[in-house]
């Protein structure tokens, strides 16, 4: 065990019957109907072909798509496909969750075959709606119809979705309290990568915080430097704007609107207040960048013009940020620095990214927009680790146990059945 959760160098799966909840969420193509990356995909890859080579009877559960809106969900179809691909071997498909036809599928189930359950959204307590009204506990989210209909087919549950596991829904959190569970192999690396962040960071320890997310990035800053885990934060994108704004800084109104229309006022005073606790280790940008007509300018903080708006941080700064990156033993990023698909606003994010893979230091990358600016610049292969997770990460991140964690711990206490059951 790890962190009081089973591996699967803990369990025997030959001929048993393996429920693994994986997260191969990706952005869908709509009128071709493929995926537009596989980087999720092919994270779980090595956790499904080690069961499968171990003999078991595979079955696969995963969502595909954000449940904000229904017409967002799609078929785990193509993932079926592109898993296939991947693993040189079978990997079966049917359109049924937990329905009859699922549940036949699962028993026709062959040692070291593989079958992957349609998105698991289309059943309504998997809904993000149905997690945040009804808030059930673990163990009422067992009696719901997914854990239900499946567990009693199963010997065993392993959830190797780190990057779900801020989510508190049955296919993450019911199984864990009926039946014996484990954690994958993608889910186990990145548990201890950023535990090893959190407990014993190598230092001088950086924290790079930018982009967009801003709840997410306050919460995460307070946690990392009230405990003392990071040496300096780094700040860029509308975290650093805020920031700016929030010390009375002029970047510009049109910076000031745009904040203000996101509904993210609210958090000029929270930074004022963590600037006055923790300025010594908070670094804000010397200079920011702003394009008009179509070229990008550059100015010092308190000098840019009234009618403009910040959308990436200077050359000096970038400069500073580099040299600090460089000198660092353990560096965390989430967000980039500024609107980095554009070329006239991309400079920050991209000379950060280059130092990020040229340091010495470990590096953890987390988020969407973290994950894209290192594809898009190619650096993928010189990052130290890329977590999957970005709720999940921050949610870790910012000290509070994941839910899934939580389940899993319960779940290894669970005795495993040495010659399974009947179904």
């Amino acid at each position: 065990m790890r962190f009081g959760i089973r591996t699967l160098d803990d369990v025997d799966v030959q001929g048993k019957v393996v429920l693994c909840r994986v997260d191969i969420n990706q952005p869908v193509d709509r009128e071709s109907g493929k995926l537009k990356s596989i980087n999720r995909i092919r994270a779980c890859v090595p956790t499904i072909r080690e069961l499968s080579d171990k003999g078991a009877k595979l079955v696969l559960m995963a969502h595909q798509g954000s449940d904000i809106e229904y017409q967002n969900f799609y078929a785990t179809k193509p993932h079926a496909e592109v898993l296939t691909e991947l693993l040189g071997r079978k990997v079966n498909w049917i359109d049924d969750v937990c329905g009859p036809a699922a549940r036949e599928a699962i028993r026709s189930l062959k040692d070291g075959e593989i079958l992957l359950l349609d998105n698991v959204r289309f059943v309504a307590e998997e809904q993000t709606l149905f997690e945040r009204k009804l808030c059930l506990s673990h163990e009422a989210q067992a009696k719901t119809l997914l854990p239900q209909k499946l567990a009693p087919l199963a010997d065993l549950y392993i959830c190797d979705a780190f990057a779900a596991a801020h989510r508190d829904q049955p296919s993450l959190c019911g199984f864990e309290q009926i039946l014996p569970s484990a954690m994958g192999r993608l889910f186990e690396k990145e548990y201890c990568t950023v535990s090893s962040v959190m407990e014993e960071p190598k230092r001088p320890c950086v924290f790079i915080l930018g982009g967009a997310k801003i709840a997410d990035a306050f919460e995460m800053m307070n946690t990392v430097l009230s405990r003392g885990i990071a040496d300096t934060i780094l700040t860029g994108g509308l975290v650093a704007n805020i920031f700016l704004i929030g010390l009375g800084r002029a970047i510009g109104e049109g910076s000031r609107a745009f904040i203000e229309k996101s509904g993210y006022a609210e958090f000029f005073e929270k930074a004022a207040e963590l600037y006055r606790r923790y300025g010594d280790r908070i670094v804000l940008p010397q200079d920011l960048a702003w394009v008009q007509d179509g070229k990008r300018q550059e100015t010092s903080v308190g000098e840019m013009p009234e009618d403009c708006a910040a959308v990436d941080i200077g050359c000096k700064t970038a400069e500073d940020y580099r040299q600090r990156i460089l000198g660092a033993k353990t560096v965390f990023i989430n967000g980039p620095m500024g609107v980095f698909e554009k070329t006239a606003s991309e400079y920050g994010t991209k000379m950060i990214w280059q130092a990020l893979a040229d340091t010495a230091g470990f590096t953890v990358l987390g988020g969407g927009d973290s994950i894209a600016a290192t594809e898009k610049y190619g650096l993928t292969e010189q990052m130290g680790y890329i977590c999957t997770g970005g709720g999940a990460l921050i949610r870790f991140l910012s000290g509070e146990e994941l839910p899934v964690v939580r389940a899993l711990k319960h779940g290894s206490q669970i005795p495993m059945e040495k010659d399974g059951k009947e179904k």
